[in-house]
């Protein structure tokens, strides 16, 4: 499960040609893989199919991205996927496990993103946040939750608490800053203190599974507050739904792309990725649908200022943040984190 595995995945291969006319057994071909749903539609008419059709390529598409299936083909040596989407604490594993091609700094310009989101093997695709997000009929601009602490405090703002049923969804990091641990002081989590103030409010916890769920539950009131991805926040605020984001104390999310090893078109695959992180025109295109952040700054201008003002790199808000989620940690600690957290659930 991630982030966008929940956005209605589209199963099965998807063929699509992207140089006008059909591809043929000798032509350029190229596999990306993603979450699935709309967001993955958007993102390759914004991000792949202009290149694809400038150099003659023809792109295939297959979703979601399944870390299970990513393994097994490195494994067995019949790797079909080409450039994969993925959590970048799965991007740490793969790379440490040699699952993942090291990106070739010669194709690949990383200088034009930020470093911290950067790895071994992966480029950052996009920029999100885990926001306090509110029902605003339950809630005002001027009274509603604006730390993580009075997100906690069930007795000054009462009602049900939204999180994500997935360990690296923030949640512990948030139970953390209610707690009192400065932000520059998270990592290494101290999971027991974490769980210790989860239990605090346990019984007015909601989670949720899937993107649809999440603004469903904040929408309705059901749940009139929730911590939430900021863009399905955006997305239900334009479909004029009554949720807005609070944007204190955000923590910073991003996804990655890596190229599976043993793929046989591995340096078209290294071409698009050093394209992409320099492609400001599509990067800007997609912000301005999903309202998730480009990864180059110098994409920021060209977003839509209404857009612009949602997304976690606005300067007004990346002052606003809390902390950049450390999936170093995670990669190290996800098993036993998520093996615990389900069984604090099931309890």
């Amino acid at each position: 499960m991630s982030r966008r595995t929940t956005m209605a995945a589209v199963a099965g291969l998807l063929a699509l040609t992207a140089c006008g006319g059909g591809g043929s057994a000798g032509a350029k071909e190229l596999t990306v893989v993603m979450w699935g749903g709309d967001d993955q539609k958007k993102s390759v008419a914004a991000w792949i199919e202009p290149w694809a059709k400038s150099r003659g390529v023809t792109v295939k598409q297959d979703s979601p991205t399944d870390y299970a299936k990513f393994r097994a083909q490195v494994e067995s040596k019949k790797v079909s996927w080409g450039a994969v989407e993925v959590e970048p604490n799965f991007a740490v594993t793969a790379c440490k496990n040699g699952w993942a091609v090291k990106l070739d700094k010669a194709k690949v310009d990383t200088s034009v993103v930020k470093p911290e989101l950067v790895g071994e093997c992966a480029v950052p695709v996009l920029e999100y946040a885990f926001t306090i997000a509110y029902n605003t009929k339950a809630f005002t601009a001027a009274n509603h939750p604006t730390t993580w602490a009075e997100f906690f405090d069930t007795t000054k703002f009462p009602g049900k608490r939204g999180f994500w049923k997935y360990a690296t969804g923030a949640i512990f990091e948030a139970a953390l800053m209610a707690d009192g641990v400065p932000a520059d002081k998270l990592y290494p989590l101290d999971i027991d203190r974490a769980f210790k103030k989860l239990d605090t409010i346990k019984k007015d916890i909601v989670f949720y599974e899937t993107g649809e769920q999440q603004q469903q539950l904040v929408s309705s009131g059901e749940t009139p507050l929730i911590q939430a991805w900021n863009g399905r926040v955006f997305a239900a605020a334009r479909d004029g739904q009554p949720v807005a984001n609070e944007w204190n104390q955000h923590f910073l999310s991003y996804d990655q792309l890596v190229i599976p090893a043993g793929y046989p078109r591995a340096d078209l695959a290294m071409e698009w990725l050093g394209h992409f992180l320099s492609d400001t025109k599509g990067q800007a295109q997609y912000a301005n649908q999903a309202a998730y952040a480009p990864v180059n700054d110098k994409a920021l201008p060209l977003v839509n200022p209404a857009v612009r003002k949602e997304l976690p790199t606005d300067p007004g808000n990346a002052a606003k943040r809390a902390a950049i989620i450390d999936y170093t940690y995670w990669a190290a600690n996800y098993d036993k984190v998520t093996e615990r957290f389900n069984e604090w659930m099931a309890r």
